[in-house]
């Protein structure tokens, strides 16, 4: 049997709504990418509450059920609300799931709060833009997502290009549906300035001091962060262990459900 999965919100402010199951005595929380909120872990959740573990999933300030904000997106505000979330659900320590987005969040979390990581799971991050892509590819992220909401069009237009930009060539119709589904949920102040804080990051420097167990994923069909950038990832973090899975784009979680899930799992122990 399954366990439930409750929804809830935290007192502060601005106020995080999350998703959780499970009341094992060690924690693991997941966290979405630019694109997503906490609908994306449901699949998780299960499979980690049913392991013993408490599991819960966020939806960043600004995206999902959680409360808009007022000035820029920065990191260190970000990895406050992580902080005060452990903090309501007295969580001293936890492991950490990062996709994406998530992924730099947990980058800066670990350089900031090292003392509150059992574990760390970046999945298709890269630590700086810069770094990563090369000028046209950076500036084809940025029109991509920022140009055509600006010239009027919704997520609803321009979801299906954005989908298609983040699957795998056989990623199922469900996957498709679900990760539609979220991009059409998402707020466009929130969003952009989510987009121009993710083009200037960089903790190349800072990911090279964690000393928290870490394993990398990425996705054999992963266009935006492919294999080749994890192994860029990893030799800045050489105790990090380093894993591809097949058949699988951006999404590796939605994608790629069960074997995402081992891989963690498996680390895990």
């Amino acid at each position: 049997m399954s366990e439930p999965i409750q929804y809830e919100r935290t007192h502060s402010t601005p106020r995080i709504a999350y998703a959780w199951a499970g009341s094992g005595a060690e924690t693991i929380i997941f966290l979405h990418g630019i694109g997503g909120n906490k609908t994306n872990w449901l699949e998780q959740l299960s499979f980690f509450a049913e392991r013993g573990y408490r599991a819960v999933a966020w939806d960043l300030r600004g995206y999902g059920d959680s409360d808009d904000y007022e000035g820029a997106f920065v990191f260190e505000e970000i990895s406050a609300d992580l902080i005060r979330l452990m903090d309501e659900l007295n969580v001293e320590k936890a492991h950490f799931v990062g996709l994406s987005m998530g992924g730099r969040i947990l980058m800066d979390f670990a350089y900031r709060y090292s003392e509150r990581i059992q574990s760390l799971t970046i999945c298709a991050a890269f630590p700086s833009f810069g770094r990563a892509l090369s000028d046209e590819q950076r500036n084809d992220y940025v029109r991509l997502r920022k140009q055509p909401l600006l010239a009027g069009r919704s997520f609803e237009e321009l979801a299906p290009e954005l989908v298609r930009s983040l699957i795998g060539p056989d990623a199922p119709k469900p996957v498709y549906d679900a990760l539609h589904a979220s991009i059409c949920q998402l707020r466009q102040d929130s969003y952009l300035k989510a987009i121009e804080a993710a083009v200037f990051f960089d903790r190349s420097k800072e990911i090279q001091e964690i000393q928290s167990p870490t394993l990398l994923l990425y996705a054999e069909h992963d266009r935006l962060t492919p294999p080749e950038l994890g192994k860029q990832v990893q030799a800045l973090m050489p105790k990090a262990q380093m894993q591809i899975l097949l058949n699988c784009g951006h999404l590796m979680n939605l994608e790629a459900g069960d074997h995402f899930n081992q891989a963690v799992y498996q680390f895990l122990q």
